[in-house]
């Protein structure tokens, strides 16, 4: 066996550290999970490391790693130097915990492609989310992988929201998350102040070893009466652990930069304060961190810059603003506020690029031809000054009426953005047109109005011209680690859906009268495209558009290099947004070193960064649809006993869910209250039918709902059948 090498970078930080573990956990998932499916032939590390497709320096030291301590844990046998087999691979492995409402769970492992199955009694007392140490039964024919969980090797959090239920000599937090299903138990002792019926947030001191025993906690934070617009939303936050205020030395940093920009620094930077520039952003919008120009260089030819807010010439490494950045990895949009990445002072002051103020940015200049085709490409530090702050809606109305500010720039710009999108097409990308809810609010954060935002003409070009940039920069560095074999980056990666999600999407399709062709990659996005052109504008779009995403792998940030599946770009980053993400910070940092000539930074480094803005991304997300799902329910309150015409969303053992066509509010007809006869879930076929009538409920159906009851603690909508559908 090759020799360890010991960790030559000491002074990592934790998250690199933290990121070192998860790597090599996951190289050892998956040479168990090989070694148990070829327990009869032999291997050498070589080819072990083939079969894996394990390339990078940091994958193989994991692997050395994870022969080292199978052999240590008596699982494998050194037949011959260098030569291992299989003794008794059927044990141990480690994963995340995937809980259901039912207290069971699932077993997410890396490198394996069918989760592990848990049952309550098996649990040991782990949460959602935490990593674990599970034993894998034998697995019998035809049934699904089993085991039992041995250790939690790291919790995921120790704090929970929730209802407070206090009794004489005790109380009990029972929680908000359905995918906690164990009460936490709180001494009287421990409820500092909080009372009964009240929302509260709550921390184990102590977990509980076994199943059946509940946790023990204290209240830590009271958030008041459950279903008021304040105690909701800061309940959301503090469930999802988001930071709510910015630490006195991050805030003391931000404000000590200084706002002047010197000549020297405009001497460094390639000048484009006479070139006609603006900025596109939404009405409400207050951080502006893109712009574009536009100058005519020749005879049908055009020099697009695509200027991005240089918020690491701000941000230094290693700051506390910088560490802080890290940590919170992206800014969090919520219905009635933004968690923001960055203090005020970057965000909305120094890094905006407000008009008629010189700026400085990280830009990526082109030049295209009438047909979008670059013929020259050029990325550098720059400095700018806006001429206008467009909103969307004043684009569009340039755009359609052709007439008003920077009317021949915006209508050049419109024009090569749709080639570009065919191109991007043409090669194969799929066209995702979600529909956003957006809601009215009042002065107190109660929505009196939802409606659907419309994406026209002026947020595509936007669009166009930032996937532009952001694969431009991938293809630029791609190509200088090809040549100098030090570059590594921060990719954006998505990967290819799998065929089982495409058969069962292709059956929903059929549902509604669509032929879907997934034979090839190709015909995947032909026929992706094909359907989501025909759905819109029509009842099942939003179903059809949801399901077609759901079906697609979720993309993530990581140093390996790939492809991004749904865009049909080989190499792709994020490198426009360093305001709101913090990959395009990392990626503005790389890419500076690099048109600098430096070397490339520790690879291990980065992918702990990589990988902890993906789970931060995943966090942002969850609160997200955490706060819509809140006001949805909010904005049902006062419409008890109202019809809504809606289109069934989804059907299960316990209900029809069904979605208003009007607010795309989502709410379920329990299978209980379905009192005209006995149904059942015919799965195959996403539909519920009655064993004495035969009537049948499929999804996809229009259907007439009355709404029954809203309850925002559990944020649930719950609908019956109006008369006319029964």
């Amino acid at each position: 066996m090759p020799n360890s090498r010991k960790n030559k970078n000491t002074n990592k930080s934790s998250s690199s550290n933290k990121s070192g573990d998860k790597s090599k956990r996951s190289v050892k998932s998956s040479l168990v999970n090989f070694l148990r499916s070829n327990s009869s032939e032999p291997f050498n590390y070589k080819q072990m490391a083939d079969k894996l497709q394990l390339h990078s320096s940091t994958e193989k030291t994991a692997l050395i790693d994870a022969l080292e301590e199978l052999l240590q844990e008596g699982a494998l046998e050194e037949i011959k130097r260098g030569k291992y087999k299989s003794l008794s691979i059927t044990q141990y492995a480690e994963g995340r915990v995937d809980m259901t409402k039912s207290g069971s769970a699932y077993i997410i492992i890396d490198g394996i492609d069918e989760d592990i199955y848990i049952s309550p009694s098996k649990m040991k007392g782990a949460f959602q989310g935490d990593t674990v140490k599970i034993l894998l039964y034998a697995r019998s024919k035809n049934r699904r992988p089993e085991g039992e969980v041995v250790e939690i090797l790291q919790r995921k959090k120790e704090q929970f929201t929730g209802i407070l239920q206090v009794h004489e000599k005790f109380a009990f937090l029972i929680p908000d998350s359905k995918k906690v299903p164990i009460d936490i138990f709180v001494p009287v002792s421990r409820l500092n102040g909080a009372k009964n019926g009240e929302k509260v947030l709550v921390k184990v001191l102590e977990w509980a070893s076994e199943g059946s025993k509940s946790p023990i906690g204290e209240v830590v934070k009271i958030f008041g009466k459950p279903g008021e617009h304040s105690t909701e939303m800061n309940a959301i936050i503090a469930e999802l652990d988001l930071p709510e205020e910015f630490p006195y030395e991050v805030e003391k940093e931000a404000k000590a930069i200084p706002e002047e920009i010197t000549q020297a620094e405009i001497e460094k930077r390639w000048d484009f304060r006479g070139t006609p520039t603006f900025t596109i952003d939404p009405e409400d919008a207050k951080d502006f961190d893109d712009a574009l120009s536009v100058k005519k260089t020749g005879a049908g030819l055009w020099e697009i810059g695509i200027h991005i807010a240089d918020v690491s010439h701000y941000v230094k490494e290693n700051t506390a603003l910088d560490k802080e950045a890290l940590e919170r990895g992206t800014s969090v949009y919520l219905v009635d506020r933004v968690i923001p990445m960055l203090p005020e002072n970057l965000s909305n002051n120094l890094c905006s690029l407000r008009p008629d103020e010189d700026k400085l940015c990280f830009s990526v200049v082109v030049t295209l031809d009438e047909n979008a085709n670059i013929k020259k490409e050029w990325y550098g530090r720059t400095i700018i000054r806006s001429q206008k702050r467009f909103s969307y809606e004043e684009a569009q109305e340039v755009i359609e009426t052709g007439e008003g500010t920077y009317v021949s720039e915006l209508l050049l710009l419109n024009n090569l953005a749709y080639k570009l999108r065919e191109k991007k097409f043409a090669h194969g990308a799929i066209s995702f047109e979600t529909e956003e809810v957006k809601f009215i609010l009042d002065e107190n954060g109660k929505p009196t109005g939802v409606y659907k935002k419309v994406r026209k003409d002026a947020h595509k070009l936007i669009e166009d011209f930032m996937l532009l940039a952001n694969r431009k920069v991938a293809e630029f560095i791609f190509k200088k680690d090809e040549e100098m074999h030090d570059r590594p980056f921060v990719y954006r990666v998505h990967d290819t859906p799998a065929e089982e999600k495409l058969e069962n999407f292709s059956r929903v399709a059929a549902r509604f009268g669509h032929k879907l062709n997934f034979t090839t990659s190709k015909s995947v996005a032909a026929s992706m495209n094909k359907l989501l052109a025909e759905v819109e504008g029509k009842p099942e779009q939003n179903i059809l558009q949801n399901l077609a995403i759901r079906t697609m792998p979720k993309a993530f940030y990581t140093t390996h290099k790939s492809s991004h599946y749904g865009l049909a770009f080989d190499y792709y980053t994020h490198f426009t947004s360093p305001i709101r993400r913090y990959p395009d910070v990392i990626a503005h940092r790389l890419l500076a070193r690099y048109l600098e000539g430096k070397k490339g930074m520790d690879q291990d480094y980065i992918e702990s960064q990589a990988q902890h803005s993906s789970e931060m991304e995943i966090r942002a997300a969850e609160a997200e649809r955490a706060s819509i799902k809140f006001k949805q329910v909010e904005y049902m309150l006062d419409k008890i006993g109202d019809v809504f015409e809606g289109l069934i969303s989804g059907v299960t053992d316990w209900g029809i869910y069904v979605e208003t066509i009007e607010n795309k509010c989502e709410g379920m007809i329990r299978m209980s209250s379905l009192d005209d006869d006995y149904y059942v879930l015919d799965e195959s076929h996403y539909l519920i039918r009655g064993t004495n009538s035969g009537k049948m409920y499929q999804l996809g159906d229009v259907v007439k709902v009355k709404v029954i009851e809203a309850n925002l603690q559990q944020r649930t909508i719950d609908f019956a059948f109006s008369e006319e559908e029964k």
